[in-house]
């Protein structure tokens, strides 16, 4: 494990660690300049724009942003849209909620004997499709 917390197979960021400064120590490891990184994503993160990320002037770029530094990096995407502030980790979550299973029904607190009910009927659906 990694001063930052980052475990190899399930990317796990140390909650004092900002996505800023994790990313510039991933950035590092991997000995990428900022004008490296620019390149390698085909200027779809620009070197300012990585570097105010880096220093924290932005907290929350845009999941492209993200995604593609995820991808070039080879870390998990997740754990970067953990650390901006997108999403919650599973572990985070309460038990009884359902956020990701249904994503369509998550507002509506659907018994466990409807969501069953709900995901037989994707399955339906699915192997209709499948077979037409």
């Amino acid at each position: 494990m990694s001063r930052t917390g980052e475990r190899h197979g399930d990317t796990q960021i140390s909650d004092n660690v900002t996505l800023g400064e994790y990313l510039a120590s991933i950035r590092n490891d991997r000995k990428l300049s900022l004008r490296a990184v620019e390149e390698k994503t085909h200027k779809q993160v620009s070197n300012a724009y990585l570097s105010q990320i880096e220093t924290g002037k932005i907290q929350q770029p845009s999941p492209n942003i993200l995604n593609a530094l995820a991808d070039l990096y080879g870390i998990a995407f997740e754990a970067l849209m953990e650390k901006a502030g997108y999403i919650t980790s599973a572990s985070k979550r309460a038990k009884e909620s359902r956020h990701g299973r249904v994503a369509t029904f998550a507002e509506h607190n659907l018994t466990p004997a409807e969501e069953r009910e709900l995901m037989q009927y994707l399955e339906f659906i699915r192997r209709r499709e499948k077979n037409s």
